[in-house]
């Protein structure tokens, strides 16, 4: 039995199609609604020292690999309440009191990447750093703000 040309075709035209469909499928995460209640009040410009003592900003630093084949999207669970989703350079500040969480992160390349963070959280934590990786997530108390932090938008989703 042999292949004949139009039906090696036809089966190259399926796979690519089956390609494009997986790929644009891919980047569809759905957003989920948040449970926390952002800190809005005096955060218009925001400056590290208005941080800390329980009011913590939150940022997705998805890199430029995640941001192109938009992949970056991170839905964020602390203690089993979502906290929402964050875009790439999305950031939300809100307040957690001194205690132990656990954050679970969630972001969709061709499949669905979970990680859970355990955080400790005192008067001293400022920022948290969240961004997909490859394989996993990654979660850093950083407490600075990212250098082009200008370029950040503050999330009104959740």
């Amino acid at each position: 039995m042999s292949i004949t040309m139009a039906s090696y075709t036809t089966i190259i035209k399926l796979i690519v199609f089956s390609f494009v469909i997986l790929l644009l499928s891919s980047c569809a995460l759905k957003a989920i609604p948040s449970q926390y209640t952002p800190v809005k009040d005096g955060f218009e410009n925001v400056e590290l020292d208005k941080l800390g003592n329980g009011k913590v900003l939150i940022y997705n630093g998805a890199d430029i690999l995640h941001k192109m084949d938009n992949t970056a999207r991170l839905n964020i669970w602390i203690d089993n309440n979502s906290l929402g989703q964050l875009k790439a350079s999305e950031y939300v500040i809100i307040d957690l009191r001194e205690g132990n969480y656990n954050f679970k992160v969630q972001h969709l390349d061709m499949v669905n990447i979970r990680s859970n963070h355990k955080v400790e959280i005192d008067s001293k934590i400022k920022v948290i750093k969240i961004k997909p990786t490859i394989t996993s997530n990654k979660l850093e108390i950083i407490n600075e703000l990212p250098q082009n932090f200008n370029k950040f938008s503050y999330t009104n989703k959740i």
